[in-house]
């Protein structure tokens, strides 16, 4: 059995991302406080959280769009991530963007754009570089099932194969990519079974059980920095929600939203740590408390910082250039000339 403190802070993680998320979907989009596309992972919170959980601080992940949990455990305040969904200045992009296109290299944390495979490729260079200079850390990435029908899918993970680089890839398979279920896009049964084209480990997970997500990871960051290689991890779970806030799931099977909300991640660790007496009901309500308090703060602070000055709109959004500048300011991306001019 894990130690008490870890579990225990996995089940902060899971209701805080549960609660964070429901505020975002549920309350704050509804309210009209936040604009844009509105992507949860509503059951799907023990994938991040099982995971990302183990990574050193120098470890770089790449979470893709339903993974809030590793955004968290990462250490951006959720403060910062409120106020992102608000287009405050003070979010993480500085208002520049209203959802969870954001990132932060402080934290060896990867921003990933709208094409969800973008970042396997871009996970594997970060891995390389771990292997060129001979560090000890490892990239986790990763992506919905349907990212894994992409053309840049298979070829980063063919390059990290073939390079035998210290990366996990992590597939958070729910089923659906959009309104398109896994059987219209792939012809193999299982993500997992795709792993054998490319010579690497392939482990199927059951993505609803934060343990089981854990022991997986656990052993592919392991396999990972002996310098064995990547590790493919299909984490099967259910999307209980619409592709966005916008989609209310018509062409979802109600059946199914019965099944798996009996599998539900939170519900499981729940119940886990209250048979084995590892936690009391007072402790588990303390959490609760915490985490809505938590919510409460992050809320009413993002409400109450600025919007960005129209200004500011272009900075940080072009690199300076790489050789040839000079004079004051030289090297920052506020000395480039703005397109207004």
């Amino acid at each position: 059995m894990l130690p008490k403190e870890l579990l225990m802070k996995m089940f902060y993680y899971l209701r805080l991302t549960r609660e964070a998320e429901y505020r975002i979907e549920r309350v704050l989009y509804r309210q009209g406080k936040i604009v844009g596309g509105v992507y949860v992972g509503r059951g799907q919170e023990a994938i991040g959280v099982g995971s990302a959980i183990q990574l050193r601080p120098d470890d770089v992940v790449a979470p893709s769009h339903r993974d809030m949990s590793v955004f968290l455990i990462r250490g951006i305040p959720l403060k910062q991530i409120m106020a992102q969904y608000m287009g405050r200045k003070t979010g993480v992009t500085g208002g520049k963007d209203g959802n969870m296109h954001m990132g932060d290299i402080r934290r060896h944390v990867i921003a990933f754009p709208s094409h969800m495979a973008d970042t396997v490729p871009v996970a594997a260079g970060c891995a390389l570089a771990f292997k060129l200079r001979g560090e000890d850390r490892v990239a986790m990435c990763y992506f919905g099932d349907g990212a894994t029908s992409r053309a840049d899918w298979h070829e980063g993970l063919n390059f990290a194969a073939v390079q035998r680089l210290p990366i996990v890839y992590i597939c958070n398979n729910n089923q659906y990519a959009y309104s398109t279920p896994l059987w219209r896009q792939m012809a193999v049964p299982n993500v997992a079974d795709r792993a054998i084209n490319y010579g690497i480990p392939g482990e199927i997970v059951d993505g609803n059980d934060v343990l089981a997500v854990y022991e997986a990871t656990a052993r592919a960051i392991e396999r990972a920095r002996r310098g064995e290689g990547p590790t493919l991890l299909e984490c099967k779970t259910f999307r209980m929600t619409g592709h966005s806030a916008h989609d209310d799931a018509f062409y979802v099977p109600k059946e199914l939203f019965e099944e798996w909300g009996k599998r539900d991640p939170i519900a499981r660790l729940t119940e886990y740590l209250m048979t084995r007496e590892v936690a009391t009901e007072a402790e588990l309500q303390d959490v609760e408390a915490r985490v809505l308090r938590e919510v409460d703060e992050a809320i009413a602070w993002a409400e109450q910082s600025p919007y960005p000055d129209p200004e500011e709109c272009l900075d940080d959004v072009y690199a300076p250039p790489l050789s040839g500048a000079s004079g004051e300011g030289a090297g920052t991306a506020s000395a480039l000339p703005r397109l207004r001019d």
